[in-house]
């Protein structure tokens, strides 16, 4: 072929894809008269308040705000992910989508006067960037809470409608608008997954008995945690199911005595009360029911239950898995963890933790303290791991193998793979910058500042009389030499089934 007719060719190109332009532009303008010349019924009063509700995302903090306030760990989620969703769109359009496509604003000679907003926005037109944010909230929601998402679905639709409503934006800018929002809540959900995308697998499977009506479960709830309202919604579940609540110092012997008479024993309160719950169902040979009730709740979130809900549906058809347990010896004394064993400065920053969390309130106690904790002046601990002396700032040992997915928070995916996953945060001069970067690199396993080993077994040595150790938001003192291990699948639990 030659170049004259590659040119012409070229050319024919792109005077198609002008044509095409200058079509799609034109009827883009026909649509944009066509809804302002129509009557939308009830909208005239709705629509413009609206939009002007949802300006700098007023409307959406509102929103999540209303959303969080039903206190459920899926509802709070949700709106953290529809406003983080909020923010990546809003980002992108107001960087890229409104400099890349200066396009003019439509004019208002065809819209009503009494639709018009009384201040007119004066950056260019595409995309709509109310139509991005009210997209990646709902989206945001929606890929966390379903629920949550069809609630907020029809607000964000109104809010994309009323931008052509009030003829600040054309139909398809508020359709690409929408589109990126969707896309940015895509986004988000890549670097931090949903919680429906990290399901542990439901094995290995136990038989554990089917209470319809929960006759036969007696649930001890820690008062403490504010467990009265996660308990009546058991009993709405489980209307047979016994509750008995108690102060946190009766909680051992709450849990005892209904150890007695349960066919199975059910917990509500914080990762504490479950540890203490699990050492009586294995002490008795009982299946445990696991609500959570505490702050953190890392074993019955691992475990996939949220709510009453959850657990209702587990104890209903008797669906039950079994467990790892950890175990770990000290002189004399000896005790079981269900999340994580630590040495270090973590023992030290629960217990200030648990001495400021009544006054100030737990996430702030805790940001207190590792704030406390990072800025003293300290030594390493000074200890001998598998026969070698080494100083470590952290030693943490958990329950299983934690896994970080994207920028999410480390948890397990499954309960029973019979390793204690350990990490190793060494001795020197910066512990809060080498702690930071163990934190961010996850489980890496060669580092100079940091390692990670999977081990069914541990002997710590050389530690002084008197250091710290914690194990599941509880701490006590080291007496003589430290022995961990596994107990694989020595806890009966029940679990709502998931997969097949």
């Amino acid at each position: 072929m030659s170049p004259d007719l590659d040119l012409t060719s070229a050319a024919a190109a792109g005077r198609g894809a002008r044509t095409g332009l200058t079509r799609l532009l034109a009827a883009d303008a026909w649509l944009f008269r066509a809804a302002a010349g129509r009557r939308w019924p009830g909208a005239g009063p709705v629509l413009p308040r609206l939009s002007r509700s949802a300006n700098h995302g007023v409307l959406w903090f509102a929103t999540a705000a209303a959303v969080a306030a039903s206190r459920t760990p899926r509802a709070r989620r949700a709106a953290v992910r529809g406003l983080a969703s909020l923010g990546l769109a809003s980002l992108t359009v107001n960087t890229l989508g409104k400099r890349s496509v200066r396009r003019p604003r439509p004019d208002l000679g065809p819209v009503p006067l009494v639709r018009r907003l009384g201040r007119q926005p004066i950056t260019t037109s595409f995309p709509s960037g109310h139509a991005a944010s009210a997209a990646a909230f709902a989206t945001g929601v929606a890929l966390e809470s379903p629920g949550w998402g069809a609630a907020v679905a029809p607000l964000a639709v109104s809010v994309a409608a009323s931008r052509v409503y009030t003829g600040v934006h054309f139909p398809s800018d508020v359709l690409a608008g929408a589109a990126l929002g969707a896309g940015a809540a895509f986004a988000v959900r890549g670097l931090v997954p949903a919680r429906a995308q990290l399901v542990p697998p439901a094995r290995p499977r136990a038989e554990v008995p089917a209470l319809a009506e929960g006759e036969g479960l007696v649930l001890v709830a820690n008062d403490a945690s504010g467990t009265s309202d996660r308990a009546r919604a058991l009993r709405d579940v489980l209307p047979k199911a016994e509750v008995v609540e108690c102060a946190p110092e009766d909680v051992g012997d709450a849990l005892e005595e209904a150890a007695g008479r349960a066919v199975v024993l059910g917990v509500c309160g914080g990762d504490g009360t479950v540890n203490t719950a699990a050492e009586t169902a294995l002490r008795h040979g009982l299946p445990l029911a696991v609500l959570p009730g505490g702050t953190l709740n890392h074993f019955a979130y691992d475990l996939g239950v949220e709510d009453a809900k959850d657990l209702g549906r587990a104890v209903r058809h008797g669906h039950g898995v079994r467990v790892d347990v950890g175990r770990f010896t000290s002189g004399r004394g000896q005790g079981i963890f269900l999340n994580t064993f630590s040495l270090g400065v973590y023992p030290e920053l629960v217990r200030l933790r648990e001495r400021w969390t009544d006054r100030i309130g737990g996430w702030p106690a805790g940001l207190l303290a590792a704030l406390r904790v990072l800025r003293a002046d300290r030594h390493p601990l000074e200890a001998e791991v598998q026969g070698r002396c080494r100083p470590m700032w952290l030693l943490f040992a958990g329950n299983g193998t934690y896994h970080r997915m994207g920028l999410a928070p480390g948890r397990r995916l499954d309960l029973a793979d019979g390793v204690l996953d350990v990490r190793v945060v060494h001795g020197g001069r910066r512990p809060a910058l080498r702690l930071l970067s163990a934190a961010l690199a996850g489980p890496l396993t060669r580092s100079p500042a940091h390692a990670a080993v999977q081990v069914r077994r541990l002997r710590l040595a050389g530690l002084e009389p008197g250091t710290l150790l914690a194990y599941d938001g509880e701490v006590t003192e080291v007496e003589g030499e430290v022995r961990l291990e596994k107990l694989p699948e020595a806890l009966t639990v029940y679990r709502p089934l998931t997969d097949a």
